[in-house]
């Protein structure tokens, strides 16, 4: 026992000297601490407030401009109600969008006039605002239908007796929060019952279950998956409310106290590479959101947070933004991401800057915009931030990094690129991991290529999130079926969902001349499907081309189908050679041709109808063109070779 235990020792040891400290943030201080450190409520001024206008004088005025030109259009907006049909939607048709549009437009709206009012602090915008206060007061629930538990209790509509907090329920509360700190006197000054109504709702819905109930994004599920983006970006706008509304410090300081040990829950389990398993669309909520919540703490705290930002864990995952990056449209979109998904370019920017990274702060800027007066439709607090640094951002280095080799071995994540810090030439990435990753799809050893920073063969990725989307039919969904991705269907079988099946032998090899990845996704078939082993090796020849190795042995072979999905039409150009339209919308176009053994395979090219409700955000991604080539093993044989060669005709 006692060399076990010393064993342990000096694993804890290494662990935190390689930036796997456990319980980072929770472990920093006592909640007496705690208390102490964290600046009290009275006294905190995180942003100058309305009347110091030689502090307002230092924010952005294109910015503050921006604002009241838009919030102008708002003045005599209607704040609607949100009819209990709206919310019935997600049982009747599985809709989500009628409603949430309404809501998400309503807090838009408020925050908008917010920033109006700040930057005139005329009174002009304060009527409207008190109408949007007292109406999303009046909402039942702050979060959105497709968040509610799937009973017969609930059947579409919210208990009000039983408030719990969903991702939107805790936007709600920031965009009220800010109102309070920003606007009491005037409010007060119109009637103490609108403050009072403020808190009164926040504390109900939001600070009370937050304190006295389990919610299941704080930690582990049952199955023991890792927490997603909800537990930090819940906490987010949870430390905002609390540290802006909650007069009581013993009260302030035990909520963050528990904020902290959630936060840690997501944390202590992230993989020490940085590799967001939910994709780069959601790193903007997931590791960004992390962020979010340190710089707040700081901020509430005369920087006694800023140790996490040496921490190489939390490093690692602010890169992950860039090291996901195919060019400066496409990202990388396993999973549920976005092939296209937006940067959110001042927080980005900010992150680098708190690592002491150049190329995330180059990364950062190269996504500034010009100011159109939209504060879009979460995350408002950041607005805050981006206020006060315009000065420096707008002065800042522009690029992005784009880096040749990219090995994320606890994620199981490569990707690799013809140049570095070019899209010229061949881009291809693949992936292992297991299906239960977080928004998983069944695509174990799924891999895509890109040319010239524009895709080829593609993940589809997520279309329109429905109530199906996260129901137990996710995998009657098409896009989220192993046979829809670069993977073989094997004796009939697909992939399906769950942590044990998995990829296993993975190894990864960097050179100048090539780079390659190799998985063995035998394991992620069902038992029947009788696979010893299928490794699988992908190899980017830098210059020339990629290829795709399959070696197998299986108990059986009674079919073997190879699928390969593309968003531009192909045919057989000849027996052996698979044509591929490659046709960008801005470049020219360009015919690739994937080599394959005609006395193997046998290929037919299909269009992919796309008419479903799911389908609608892939037709907005993609276009009507997702392509699937199935290549049908003419003699499948136990022991087998299977080669595919992609290259510029």
């Amino acid at each position: 026992m006692k060399h076990v235990a010393g064993v342990c020792v000096a694993l804890l040891v290494s662990l935190a000297a390689f930036g796997q400290q456990a319980d980072l943030l929770s472990g920093k201080f006592t909640k007496e601490q705690l208390k102490s450190v964290l600046i009290p409520q009275a006294r905190w001024t995180p942003f100058p407030k309305r009347d110091d206008r030689a502090g307002w004088a230092k924010a952005d005025q294109a910015m503050m401009q921006a604002y009241v030109k838009k919030a102008e259009t708002y003045l005599t907006y209607t704040w609607p109600y949100i009819p209990a049909t709206k919310s019935l939607l997600i049982e009747r048709t599985g809709d989500r969008d009628q409603y949430q549009n309404v809501s998400f437009e309503k807090r838009e709206v408020l925050g908008t006039l917010l920033l109006a009012e700040i930057y005139e602090n005329k009174g002009r915008f304060v009527d409207p605002i008190i109408d949007g206060v007292w109406s999303i007061c009046e909402e039942s629930f702050w979060g959105v239908p497709a968040h509610l538990p799937r009973s017969r209790s609930y059947a579409g509509l919210m208990d009000v007796s039983k408030p719990f907090v969903d991702l939107f329920a805790a936007e709600t509360a920031t965009y009220l929060a800010w109102v309070d700190y920003y606007l009491g006197d005037k409010l007060d000054a119109v009637s103490p019952q609108i403050r009072k109504r403020i808190y009164t709702e926040t504390n109900n819905r939001i600070f009370q279950p937050l304190m006295t109930q389990p919610h299941g994004w704080m930690t582990k599920t049952a199955a023991g998956r890792a927490p997603n983006n909800w537990n930090p970006w819940i906490c987010s706008n949870w430390l905002n409310a609390v540290l802006l509304l909650e007069k009581d410090d013993d009260k302030r300081a035990a909520s963050v106290h528990k904020l902290l040990d959630v936060l840690d829950e997501f944390l202590n389990p992230y993989p020490q590479d940085g590799g967001c398993d939910e994709g780069p669309s959601y790193w903007g909520a997931a590791a960004a959101s992390l962020y979010d919540n340190i710089a707040l703490l700081n901020t509430a705290s005369n920087d006694a947070f800023a140790y996490v930002y040496a921490d190489e864990k939390v490093r690692n995952m602010g890169r992950f933004i860039y090291r996901a990056q195919i060019s400066d449209r496409y990202f990388l979109n396993f999973a549920d991401a976005d092939p296209q998904p937006g940067m959110a370019a001042t927080m980005i920017y900010r992150y680098g800057k708190a690592i002491n990274d150049p190329d995330m702060m180059r990364f950062g800027a190269y996504y500034r915009k010009p100011e159109t007066g939209a504060v879009g439709k979460f995350h408002y607090f950041r607005h805050f931030y981006s206020l006060f640094m315009q000065d420096e951002f707008q002065k800042a280095a522009q690029g992005l990094p784009l880096p040749q080799n990219v090995w994320l071995p606890d994620l199981q994540v490569f990707a690799a690129r013809d140049k570095a810090g070019t899209t010229d030439g061949f881009y291809v990435a693949a992936k292992g991991g297991h299906n239960d990753e977080s928004h998983n799809h069944n695509d174990i050893g799924n891999y895509v290529v890109y040319y010239n920073g524009q895709p080829l063969l593609i993940d589809v990725g997520r279309g329109t999130y429905t109530r199906k989307t996260f129901s137990d039919k996710r995998y009657e969904i098409w896009y989220n079926c192993s046979d829809y991705h670069n993977l073989p269907t094997i004796n009939g079988k697909t992939q399906p969902p769950g942590m044990t099946y998995k990829a296993s032998q993975v190894t990864y090899k960097a050179g100048n001349a090539t780079t390659q990845f190799g998985v063995d996704i035998a394991k992620a078939y069902p038992a029947d499907a009788g696979v010893k082993s299928w490794q699988r090796t992908i190899r980017l020849n830098r210059g020339k081309n990629v290829q795709i190795t399959d070696v197998i042995s299986l108990d059986k072979a009674s079919s073997l189908t190879q699928h390969l999905m593309t968003c531009y039409p192909a045919e057989v150009l000849k027996p052996g050679e698979l044509l591929v339209h490659y046709q960008p919308n801005d470049q020219p176009a360009k015919d690739f041709v994937v080599t394959y053994n005609p006395k193997q395979m046998q290929v037919a090219v299909e269009k992919v109808k796309l008419d479903a409700p799911e389908d609608r955000g892939i037709v907005s991604k993609w276009g009507d063109t997702i392509y699937r080539i199935n290549c049908t093993v003419v003699a499948p044989k136990p022991a087998d070779t299977f080669l595919f060669t992609v290259a510029a005709r």
